[in-house]
């Protein structure tokens, strides 16, 4: 925990966490900043708990997701506890958030890899500690936790292996083995003891579950209206698309998240996501009210549009730039998004201060500074941040003398192939086109040119020499004859 001594600075930078980039913030009378405030100065030991659920439905983290950790990382810095839930259960329903159409289901296996991806990454942002062997544990600044440990019952349990297992129990001072059939009821409910999370990542001696009654306990204080006032659903209704049932219920098991993680870590003092979560957040303090407990403040973060300037950043809109992203990768997708949303960028996915955003923003409305220039400002910020300094500065280096001076890169992938190899199959099998249509789509638009010049307009072309390709705006590729 960083000690903050000025009661005025800290007052200060609590306020921008709380507002620099903010669309909706929900704390009456002021409780959880009053909190955050008395952590940072030290007349408080009471432990801050702050929630940050996401669902792996796609794997890595992007830039939208990291104007959250962002935040988190600040108020980690004053010694709040961030809960990075994963939402391995409520993935397999899917946020209806935005859809205007059922969201396709995710099959578990996926979840679980894309679920990897997100704990491998999230301590290029969080604090997070480990063990001996490298594990994440349970620290002093952060933890995680799975919903699937509260929402999978004793009956959801698939034994698998041998047919029996055994049951050790003690009889007059000694040990025997009882059997029992592995599908059994009993042996489920010792598998599914001894694999909460809550128990063998926690050491919690209570293992909290939700069942039915609660479910119905929850549902009998929120109405049908509430649920459906949602643009989204209201949408729905009006174009005569399908609404379903268990949509409706997603607000409602991610308010009982909440209300779970409050009894299992002590409180949940603040949950956090973008404004496009503010209702389902919403309805996590009323779940908390109506189970009397201290509800959870509310902070929704303006979402970041994505490199199209009109959808929110998204991977299966393909607009996205991953924090794992190569730096000449990342520099080269930031310098595509259009002008207008340069000073959203500046707020949200860097530190420069809010008032030199705004200048920035009247230099740029009134033409005092050049796009151009500001884009690889942003580009190479947002480079530091991930990979360091050094590679910021090598990829605006890198990006002027590609792509100014029109110069081919030197640290371009070399791929060998047979001669007479079609362009198309070449590119397909390195995964440098996605399809087909793919390459026929950008061979249409010219963007395919070989040694950065010459573009390319036959489908049927085949590789007989060594050739340098250009694909699209930012990627490159050589090929040698084997």
């Amino acid at each position: 925990m960083e000690k903050i001594d000025n009661t005025k600075e800290i007052e200060a930078r609590v306020d921008d966490i709380l507002t620099r980039g903010v669309g909706t913030f929900v704390d009456p009378n002021g409780v959880f900043r009053k909190k955050l405030i008395a952590r940072a100065n030290g007349t408080s030991n009471a432990e801050i708990i702050v929630k940050f659920g996401v669902d792996p439905t796609r794997p890595d983290i992007h830039l939208g997701h990291a104007v959250v950790l962002r935040k988190l990382r600040q108020m980690q810095d004053m010694g709040v506890k961030v809960i990075f839930l994963i939402g391995d259960f409520t993935a397999l329903i899917g946020d209806p958030t935005g859809k205007s159409k059922v969201r396709p289901e995710v099959d578990q296996a996926a979840i679980n890899e894309n679920m990897r991806t997100y704990l491998d990454q999230v301590d290029k942002i969080l604090l997070v500690e480990r063990d001996d062997s490298g594990a994440m544990k349970d620290g002093r600044s952060f933890s995680w936790m799975r919903n699937s440990d509260w929402f999978y019952g004793v009956t959801d349990i698939t034994p698998e292996g041998a047919s029996q297992s055994a049951l050790t129990a003690e009889f007059d001072g000694k040990k025997i083995n009882i059997p029992i059939a592995s599908n059994s009821f009993v042996s489920k409910a010792v598998v599914y003891e001894n694999t909460r999370m809550q128990k063998s990542f926690l050491s919690r001696t209570a293992v909290h579950s939700v069942s039915l009654v609660n479910m119905l306990a929850v549902l009998r204080k929120i109405s049908l209206a509430q649920l459906i006032e949602r643009d989204m659903f209201q949408d729905r209704i009006k174009s005569s698309e399908p609404l379903f049932m268990h949509e409706m219920l997603y607000p409602v098991m991610q308010g009982i998240d909440s209300d779970v993680l409050a009894q299992v870590y002590g409180s949940c003092d603040l949950e956090v996501g973008g404004t496009d979560q503010t209702f389902n957040m919403l309805i996590g303090r009323k779940v908390m009210e109506m189970t009397k407990k201290e509800a959870q403040a509310v902070l929704a973060f303006d979402l970041l549009v994505g490199l199209d300037g009109k959808e929110k950043m998204s991977k299966s809109l393909d607009n996205y730039v991953g924090i794992t992203d190569e730096p000449n990768d990342m520099f080269g997708k930031l310098m595509s998004i259009p002008d207008s949303v340069l000073p959203k960028y500046f707020e949200l996915c860097t530190y420069t201060p809010v008032a030199e955003v705004r200048e920035i923003e009247k230099k740029l409305a009134s033409g005092k500074l050049h796009p151009k220039e500001v884009k690889m400002d942003l580009a190479e910020q947002i480079v530091n941040i991930y990979h360091g300094a050094e590679a910021g500065r090598g990829a605006r280096e890198n990006f002027v003398n590609t792509f100014q001076k029109k110069e081919i890169p030197d640290d371009i992938p070399v791929v060998s192939v047979a001669r007479g190899t079609l362009l198309v199959d070449a590119l397909l099998t390195q995964h440098i086109v996605e399809s087909k249509t793919d390459f026929r789509r950008l061979m249409t638009d010219g963007a395919i040119k070989k040694n950065g010049e010459e573009k390319l307009t036959d489908p049927q072309v085949v590789i007989n020499e060594p050739i340098i390709l250009k694909i699209g705006k930012h990627r490159f590729v050589s090929f040698d004859i084997k």
